[in-house]
């Protein structure tokens, strides 16, 4: 072989694992999975990414009991947000902690689907101990990642391309890992058009990676740049959607008929605005779309209350906001459960069936 064709060959071998899917590689990995059914998960312990995945709250014993419930609702996937202050701070630490929480959703039959970067919520993460929950006050400190400080100096930006080829390239073929969602709501915050530079490399980084896992982000509302570049990048879609259950058929047809790629719900139910489990898994069932709701557990993220209506004097809302269970294991709504379980039942009755 010639030496000048060896860079050449390199090239093009980089350019095609950098790469999105195709439409026909995307599809074809959708139609050995079953349908998605699951929650976005922080442990009740938590108040935010930081307190989850730092070594001295990291919670193994309640994250284990809490997908055990999980389990028994036949759920069969989690979206987790990880961080990149723990691996900033302690690398070698956070990888291995990641690993023992793979090993305990592996071991109650749930995949992860991790976030890397989010825009929602509080400023200024700092790495220690995290501050208390508001009483009554929705995500009172859940915080973004990497923050508006980062987000405005691409200076800082090594340590981010570190975090995000060092996660992904560590789990790039660990088949416990299932999707890699790269920015939670980008344009949150007011960022707006000032998070697409941050938004690009995200993805440039991940593809450098190699991952097996398709990669995504996923659309949460009008804004057109962050939305073309998501949705024109992603190897399959997914979206949020808090909507009544005949805004989200309408929302799943249009984006299923414009990309022709699988479609993955990664952010539904909020109990007030008529987005329930009773309305809209039949909705997802009957498209086959993969349905991830916000939240499992009440605890320190205070998700069961609205995000518009704190209630100061705390004590639980008449109508919960979003999660399912109580710390102690009983449901908010039994009826919920029941929807749940019928539909995660024909969900593995038809994978039966196919085998």
């Amino acid at each position: 072989m010639k030496k000048g064709l060896l860079p050449l060959l390199f090239f093009i071998s980089f350019m095609a694992s950098a790469q999105r899917w195709s439409v026909e590689k995307a599809n074809a990995w959708y139609s050995k999975q079953p349908l998605f059914v699951g929650a976005n998960y922080i442990p009740a312990t938590a108040i935010n990414e930081l307190e989850m995945w730092q070594a001295d709250t990291f919670d193994p014993a309640t994250i284990d009991k809490e997908l055990g419930w999980a389990e028994g609702l036949g759920m069969n996937i989690m979206r987790v947000f990880l961080h990149n202050i723990p691996y900033e701070t302690d690398k070698e630490g956070f990888i291995s902690r990641i690993n023992q929480f793979l090993a305990i959703a592996d071991k109650h039959h749930i995949k992860i689907m991790f976030v890397l970067f989010d825009s929602c919520w509080n400023d200024n993460p700092k790495a220690g101990k995290q501050m208390e929950p508001v009483v009554g006050k929705h995500n009172s400190g859940w915080v973004r990642i990497p923050g508006t400080k980062m987000l405005f100096d691409s200076r800082t930006w090594g340590s981010l391309e570190a975090y995000t080829k060092g996660i992904i390239g560590t789990f790039a073929n660990d088949k416990r890992v299932i999707v890699w969602d790269m920015f939670n709501e980008p344009s949150n915050s007011g960022y707006n058009d000032a998070v697409m530079p941050l938004l690009r490399k995200s993805f440039e980084w991940a593809r450098a990676a190699k991952p097996s896992q398709p990669i995504t982000a996923g659309w949460w509302t009008d804004h057109p740049m962050s939305n073309d570049f998501m949705l024109g990048n992603s190897d399959i879609i997914t979206f949020h959607n808090y909507k009544d259950p005949k805004n989200l058929e309408d929302q799943i047809k249009e984006l299923q008929a414009k990309y022709k790629r699988p479609v993955i719900c990664t952010e539904y139910m909020a109990r007030k605005h008529k987005s329930t489990f009773e309305t809209c898994l039949p909705v997802f069932e009957k498209y086959k779309v993969g349905a991830i709701n916000w939240g499992l557990v009440m605890g320190k993220s205070n998700t069961i209350y609205a995000w518009d209506e704190p209630m100061p004097q705390g004590g639980e809302p008449a109508l919960w906001f979003h999660d399912i269970f109580r710390p102690d294991g009983s449901v908010y709504k039994q009826s919920e459960v029941e929807a749940i379980k019928a539909t995660t039942q024909k969900a593995a009755k038809a994978i039966k069936n196919a085998q």
